[in-house]
């Protein structure tokens, strides 16, 4: 099973958005500041639930999402998200320092601040279902024709833009469907902003994917976190374009009572122990991205994780140790002097007065 988490910022006209795309109307402007992806796969059926936080002034957007086989749609559970950061959370420990640093007294300075694909009949688009999920408006597409899916999109008060049109012809070549989500809020004539309710998409999959092939289209470096559930340890099989991936997590845990959001996670992995990896990466330039990102099992199932340390200046009774220790060697000096003195004292010869005359 995989868990994914992607931040990504967008602002037209970078149409990219994690594993999807996304489309203002008309002249507005839409900004995806964070995006959440929880992507759970038994090696038959994949699952993605996904919550986005938006702001800009668009009234309404259009969200594409790319998924390898017919898709069902229905409203997620927000609690997901919060066992999972709870769960992956890094140790944090304190680390002490001797010597005083630029921050510490007397360096411190005095002053400032510190479903199957359509076969050949189909047509071009053809919506296979429409459901109305909270603010949303869902559309299920099957798409064998870019150009037709720009028709379909302009039919419904969207652009399709020309990079994106060409970013989805590998899919369309490959018989995928699309999800397109009309995204609102909840006040009519309202700017779309907030974090919108999670959506929960189940399609069928024989191996372990992530689209990010449109991530491509982002005008800024993308970031992206996978939360991988699954029996073993799991790694991508490659950097896809970006940075190498970063393991920031990885062990056996059993989904617990004690987590807000435990019934959530159960669902998602049916109350058995899993393997959890946390995995982060960078994309500096994603106009490099060149495909999905396909995981597998890693050769161990190595448990990591991240340790956050605070550093501290020594101290004792809230006086630094380095201070003590100078303190301690002048006393420590003073006293070797005096001992020196009072032996030397001690072995001056005694001066035995002349005889009477």
């Amino acid at each position: 099973m995989l868990v994914s988490l992607q931040l990504g910022s967008l602002i037209a006209p970078a149409y990219a958005c994690g594993c999807g795309a996304m489309l203002p109307r008309d002249e507005s402007r839409v900004s995806v500041d964070r995006e959440t992806s929880v992507v759970a796969w038994d090696g038959r059926t994949e699952q993605i639930v996904m919550r986005l936080t938006v702001r800009g002034d668009a009234p309404e957007a259009a969200w594409i999402m790319p998924v390898p086989h017919r898709a069902s749609v229905e409203l997620g559970d927000a609690d997901l998200f919060s066992e999972l950061s709870s769960l992956t959370a890094p140790r944090r420990e304190v680390r002490h320092y001797f010597w005083p640093r630029s921050d510490d007294w007397p360096l411190a300075p005095t002053t400032g601040d510190g479903a199957g694909a359509p076969s050949a009949a189909a047509p071009p688009v053809s919506v296979v279902g429409r459901e109305r999920l909270g603010p949303f408006d869902v559309a299920r597409l099957a798409a064998t024709d870019p150009e037709a899916l720009r028709n379909w999109l302009e039919d419904n008060g969207f652009e399709l833009p020309d990079r994106l049109a060409t970013a989805l012809e590998p899919y369309v070549e490959q018989k995928w469907e699309y999800v397109a989500v009309r995204l609102a809020p909840r006040e009519k004539g309202k700017p779309l902003v907030g974090s919108l309710e999670p959506l929960r998409l189940r399609f069928a999959s024989d191996r372990l994917v992530y689209p990010m092939r449109l991530s491509k289209l982002a005008s800024t470096p993308q970031e992206l976190g996978l939360y991988v559930l699954a029996a073993h340890r799991m790694e991508p099989r490659g950097p896809i374009g970006g940075d190498a991936p970063e393991v920031t997590y990885a062990g056996r845990i059993e989904p617990a009572s004690e987590y807000r959001g435990a019934d959530a996670l159960a669902a998602m992995t049916g109350g058995k122990p899993v393997f959890l990896t946390a995995i982060e990466q960078s994309f500096p330039h994603p106009e490099r991205i060149d495909g999905d990102h396909e995981l597998r099992a890693a050769e161990a199932d190595t448990p990591y994780r991240t340790v956050v340390y605070t550093d501290r200046l020594l101290t004792v009774a809230d006086i630094p140790v380095w201070v003590l220790t100078l303190l301690g060697v002048v006393l420590a000096a003073v006293v070797a002097t005096v001992l020196r003195v009072r032996r030397s004292r001690g072995r001056r010869p005694v001066t035995v007065p002349p005889p009477p005359v």
